[in-house]
């Protein structure tokens, strides 16, 4: 199975190229969904996230109060690094299990991890390719204050708080570019589609 990373920054449309890869035939997990998972009601992630910042991230039901989290570590750099590296083990696991019953249920297929921070973490290393979606800085300072209702300083700030596009798009073996729009994007991610199938069959192949 062909293990591909997919990225990109904040408001670039990879939401939109993730569900196209999966239409096409992939199997696509998104590390988002994985990072609430691990933090579920009595998982061993949320455990260790208690331990580490107490009784009063939990809700009344046992289940992680996000905003009380959320509050704790807002403007604290060495509680976020702390709470990620916490999480970060349980997250890669959870990754890597899925990947092993993809590969045995599908051993030509293409299996795609979609997170964000692929690259700042170093987790793209894992993945046998990596696809960053990428577009025009002001088509995605346009699309963040419209998909968030922000004023066009605050969307510029979030910008500017993530790693460049630019260097982001140096560590890619594909490139996706959103700025035209739907139809272009679609077209662009059915030919990496195609190149990646390729690849995956010759990755079965090899002893």
């Amino acid at each position: 199975m062909l293990r591909v990373g997919l990225t990109g920054s904040i408001a670039v449309g990879k939401s939109f190229v993730s569900a196209l890869l999966a239409e096409l035939g992939c199997h696509v997990l998104d590390a988002d969904r994985t990072a609430r998972e691990v933090v579920e009601a009595g998982t061993p992630g949320l455990d260790a996230v208690v331990r580490a910042f107490g009784q009063e991230v939990l809700k009344a039901d046992g289940s992680l109060d996000r905003a009380a989290l959320g509050a704790i570590i807002f403007g604290d750099e060495k509680r976020r690094a702390l709470l990620n590296s916490i999480l970060h083990p349980y997250i890669i696991a959870a990754q890597d299990e899925q990947l092993r019953r993809w590969e045995q249920e599908d051993p030509r297929g293409i299996a795609v991890v979609d997170a964000a921070l692929m690259i700042e973490s170093g987790g793209y290393r894992r993945f046998d390719k990596l696809v960053v979606v990428h577009c025009n800085t002001e088509v995605q300072i346009e699309r963040l204050m419209s998909r968030n209702d922000l004023s066009r300083e605050e969307a510029e700030a979030r910008i500017s708080a993530q790693m460049p596009q630019e260097e982001k798009k140096r560590y890619a073996d594909f490139l996706i570019d959103t700025t035209e729009g739907f139809e272009p994007t679609r077209l662009r991610t059915i030919e990496v589609y195609e190149a990646l199938r390729e690849l995956a069959a010759t990755t079965h192949r090899k002893p």
